[in-house]
């Protein structure tokens, strides 16, 4: 079994299993501040907390004072932590990519999943399965593995659909959930590598995220955005702060009813784009479900 903690570990309900058989840390940034406090360091303490007694943890790459944390937690408890860059590594090459672990060299399919932060994401999960007792995965297996995984709301691209089909010939509809600037910068990376159309974005947020420095980092890749507020959520930030905030970094701007109306306005006249949907998991969840999925 497999358990996502919350907004944090420490307090978190998946503190019912005491002893954990490995516990994961991804990368770990500013997110649920609200609950966690604006302070890095201070929210990988409640991160960590998810590293138990005696037990096995991974983690991803951290910024040098979330990574401090995460040792001296592990310390703390008498875990056995292992880190990206030190036990295992990954590089990314053109069609595959490369894991090296123990001073084996194994290479594997790059995963089906956009985003060269996937390529990390894939190592993460090979080095917990080489952690993990009592399991027996084939690198056959884990090839076939990462050449069929999906992801909804994960850079996924909306092929069909009512929303998809308000788009004329040639435009895309892309999806992502992330709402922090970390998921911000993943998302600037891929769209430096969308060079072959114009990129469009249609935004909404919770009124506990900070729209400020989501939208500043992707400004230099975005031509226009259309500011919603998220439907039927009444912690949704309004439509006007995130327009005052991208206009703020200068991206051009305007406000609109609902992801519908926007995908109309920005379709209306113009050449064909890219258009990327993103800001809120709750807002992508709603997207799906007016564009048909299950």
């Amino acid at each position: 079994m497999l358990l996502e903690t919350g907004l944090g570990g420490r307090l978190d309900a998946t503190n019912l299993v005491d002893r954990p058989a490995l516990s994961i840390l991804t990368p770990i940034s500013h997110d649920h501040e609200f609950f966690l406090g604006g302070d890095l360091a201070g929210i990988a303490v409640e991160k960590a907390a998810i590293i138990k007694s005696g037990g096995m943890a991974l983690s991803a790459t951290q910024p040098a004072e979330v990574a401090d944390v995460i040792a001296a937690r592990a310390d703390l408890v008498g875990a056995t932590l292992l880190v990206e860059g030190r036990d295992w590594s990954v590089t990314p090459a053109n069609k595959t990519f490369r894991f090296r672990n123990a001073g084996v060299t194994r290479d594997f399919p790059l995963p089906a999943l956009p985003g060269r932060f996937q390529v990390a994401n894939a190592g993460l999960a090979i080095a917990a399965l080489g952690a993990l007792q009592g399991f027996d995965v084939s690198d056959r297996d884990i090839a076939r593995g990462l050449k069929a995984a999906e992801w909804q709301a994960r850079l996924q691209r909306l092929d069909a659909g009512p929303l998809a089909n308000r788009l004329p010939d040639g435009w895309e509809l892309w999806l992502d959930g992330g709402h922090n600037p970390a998921a911000a910068a993943v998302l600037a990376e891929q769209a430096a590598r969308w060079h072959d159309m114009p990129l469009d974005a249609i935004v909404g947020m919770l009124n506990s995220k900070e729209p400020d420095p989501f939208l500043e980092t992707l400004a230099p890749h975005v031509r226009r955005l259309r500011a919603v507020a998220i439907p039927g959520e009444e912690n949704s930030l309004p439509a006007s702060a995130i327009a005052a905030s991208a206009q703020a970094a200068g991206i051009e701007v305007a406000e609109a009813e609902n992801v519908a109306s926007a995908l109309d306005d920005l379709a209306g006249g113009e050449s064909p784009a890219r258009v990327l949907i993103c800001g809120s998991l709750y807002l992508a969840g709603r997207v799906l479900a007016e564009n048909g999925a299950p």
